[in-house]
């Protein structure tokens, strides 16, 4: 028998068609219910359809969550809020949601679901926030510097994420015949992701804060009063899944590079699906795992940090299933022992 039942509401997107796939295949978890309004009755394999002959499950119109210990929110941003106004989930159910609803803190009891920062709180938490993808991604080429105190000039950030960060809703910039062969920019210094990368890097550095420039609805004061921007432009792929990063970061004086590589391998050094690389990254290193890595290079004062994960993984239901396996005492590794293409 499984320890851990599982509910998943939200469960015919993208994040809940990866989620479905890693937990039919967790040692420790059995999926109760699998929620989709639209979909009830239909199977599964009939949505996500690279399930065919993996699971008979089929999606429920019914939300049993007294039959559960976990429930994953796979909804868009602003809809778990608003979900939990209209329903009642009993106290001994944990949450794990993937929206950004309650990624900063505030008057929530949300935890903040990075392991490489927050691995204690996580463990010991009934609610989990899981953090965004480019967040994700952004965050783990910068937390040893922060940690460090070497953060403390603006901060230049790159990142191309592929077309499943946009979910599964068919949009303008989502169709195949605009996004194949193309590249574009969006939201520039105003991705909402900023907020939560600042608080984290606010907490860890030892001096000034980062501020974010970022005017969305959330209510941020863009953190105008704490040290250092964080600019950041985002990019779309022409590709399915994943996102590559680059961190332009300068230092107050000249490092060497075995120094600031050392700092990347002694703050990951306990990190189990977080890597640092002597040598430059790739994407196909990352993609259909819940694998990131990390390579820094110095030149003179700057530091250029590249970092790669999978959007769908590591950025969204891979790192949801980490923080459940944390949540619940099991091995951090159940359920995430993939592996990249060797080609």
């Amino acid at each position: 028998m499984k320890n851990v039942k599982v509910g998943i509401l939200g469960a015919a997107g993208y994040t809940g068609g990866e989620l479905i796939r890693l937990l039919i295949n967790h040692p420790e978890a059995d999926i109760v219910f699998a929620h989709s309004e639209s979909n009830a009755g239909n199977k599964v394999c009939d949505v996500h359809e690279g399930l065919l002959g993996e699971t008979e499950l089929e999606f429920s119109s019914e939300m049993p969550f007294d039959q559960v210990d976990v429930v994953f929110f796979c909804f868009g941003h602003g809809k778990s809020e608003a979900f939990l106004k209209d329903h009642t989930i009993p106290e001994g159910v944990k949450i794990i949601d993937l929206a950004q609803d309650f990624r900063i803190a505030g008057s929530h009891d949300y935890v903040y679901g990075l392991p490489e920062t927050h691995r204690d709180a996580i463990k010991h938490c009934q609610h989990l926030a899981n953090p965004g993808c480019f967040a994700t991604c952004i965050q783990l080429a910068l937390l040893p510097l922060a940690k460090a105190g070497l953060l403390t000039h603006d901060v230049s950030v790159n990142a191309i994420t592929g077309s499943t960060g946009a979910g599964q809703k068919p949009g303008a910039t989502t169709h195949f015949s605009w996004r194949n062969n193309n590249f574009s920019t969006y939201k520039l210094f105003t991705h909402q992701h900023l907020h939560e990368i600042c608080q984290t890097l606010n907490e860890l550095r030892p001096d000034t804060a980062p501020r974010a420039i970022d005017t969305l609805e959330t209510g941020f004061d863009y953190m105008q009063e704490a040290g250092i921007t964080v600019d950041f432009i985002p990019y779309r792929g022409d590709f399915a899944r994943g996102i590559f990063c680059t961190s332009v970061v300068t230092l107050d004086k000249g490092m060497e590079a075995s120094h600031v590589a050392s700092l990347f391998r002694d703050y990951y050094a306990e990190a189990v699906f977080t890597h640092y690389s002597n040598k430059a990254i790739d994407l196909k290193q990352v993609v259909n795992t819940n694998k990131a890595l990390v390579h820094a290079d110095v030149f003179g004062r700057k530091v250029v940090v590249t970092s790669a994960i999978d959007n769908l993984l590591k950025g969204a239901v891979g790192q949801a299933v980490q923080n459940m396996n944390l949540m619940f005492g099991l091995d951090e590794r159940a359920g995430l022992q993939l592996k990249a293409s060797a080609f």
